[in-house]
């Protein structure tokens, strides 16, 4: 019979199967032999350091709530709150509201708070506060919203080494319309597009604006600027006038252009009013169409103020009339043969006539 295999006990004293103690240079040997076949049982180190393979998962927040819905509707003169809600207080903490804004995309500190005290920042300033419902609350409320308001904010817990943020958009429910003044198109350069907007009640539509509203149906084939400075135009229906019948339905660009040199029409964006605008019925020149007005407490309409009026109240009207500006519109939301004969909902318009024309009769606004 052959040797039997060594024996190891408890103790570490290697023995043979028949029981005889092993000389130490053979028991080291055998235990050498044993430690060596461990190791190479073992995993290799390396496999505990390797690097992760494929993306990343997303950082997860750790003291901020996710919000359920990052998109708040709302309308100008409305109350918008914006949810931002802790889930812990960390120590030495402060929230941060910012406001990135949209000509610029510069972010602008809206307000700063530890909990206990804050502090406003800013032209919005006077219209926010924290709405504070509980200890844990960080949500920011905006009153009497305005179109300017409209944009990407973000919440940030502002912890040492663990800031966090989110982020949520506030949308306006509104329309944008294109814009030019009484002695043509292409007649604009970008502030003056700018500044011509906010005189009709409204103001220079955003990208998202625009282009929502062409998947609404707006189709026009002049370009003009937008916030952001750079210039654009919808169509629906491709022709050959508006870059022609083979290219796809779109929001066309331009791109950037000079903002002081390049000169272009508007595309102006407006949201529910504040007020009311109603027809007064004559045969009036401009003048006299801004006297009725006045003479029942009222302004002459604004070509932003008709286009709210059309898309919130439903204005329906198949008689043209003076606005502020000098031009003489008419809202249809029901379109039929004798007001234009147009198949879509819109505001039709006559352009801009001689003001000492008696012909029509006059919008008129009253605020609330």
């Amino acid at each position: 019979m052959g040797t039997a295999a060594p024996q190891r006990t408890c103790l570490g004293t290697v023995r043979d199967w028949g029981g005889t103690v092993l000389p130490p240079a053979l028991r080291m040997h055998r235990l050498l032999l044993l430690g060596c076949l461990w190791l190479l049982a073992a995993p290799p180190v390396s496999s505990i350091f390797q690097r992760p393979t494929g993306t990343p998962a997303p950082l997860r927040l750790q003291y901020l709530l996710e919000p359920l819905h990052p998109t708040v509707h709302t309308q100008r003169g409305a109350t918008a709150t914006l949810p931002c809600v802790l889930r812990a207080l960390p120590h030495n903490y402060r929230v941060k509201w910012s406001k990135v804004e949209p000509a610029n995309y510069r972010e602008n500190i809206i307000i700063i708070t530890n909990g206990l005290y804050h502090k406003n920042y800013g032209p919005l300033s006077p219209r926010v506060r924290l709405r504070h419902s509980h200890r844990y609350d960080a949500s920011l409320t905006i009153t009497d919203v305005a179109l300017e308001d409209e944009g990407r904010y973000r919440c940030q817990l502002v912890n040492g080494l663990e800031d966090e943020s989110i982020s949520l958009t506030l949308h306006l429910e509104g329309v944008v319309f294109p814009y030019q003044p009484s002695n043509g198109r292409y007649k604009f350069n970008y502030h003056e597009a700018k500044r011509a907007c906010e005189q009709q009640d409204s103001r220079l539509a955003t990208y998202q604006q625009l282009y929502k509203a062409w998947t609404e149906g707006l189709d026009w084939c002049n370009a003009g600027w937008i916030l952001d400075g750079t210039v654009h135009y919808p169509i629906i229906n491709s022709r050959e006038p508006c870059g022609g019948r083979l290219l796809l339905p779109g929001v066309r660009t331009y791109g950037a252009r000079d903002k002081q040199k390049d000169r272009f029409d508007a595309f102006c964006f407006t949201s529910a009013l504040q007020g009311r605008v109603y027809f007064i019925r004559g045969h009036l020149n401009f003048k006299e169409a801004g006297q009725a007005c006045r003479n029942h407490g009222a302004a002459i309409a604004k070509v932003g103020q008709l286009y709210s009026a059309w898309k919130f109240s439903q204005l329906d009207r198949c008689d043209g009339g003076w606005l502020e500006d000098g031009s003489v519109r008419y809202p249809i939301t029901t379109p039929r043969e004798r007001c234009g004969g147009l198949p879509d909902p819109g505001v039709r318009s006559f352009g801009f006539p001689s003001k000492e024309m008696r012909t029509y009769g006059t919008y008129c606004f009253v605020g609330k």
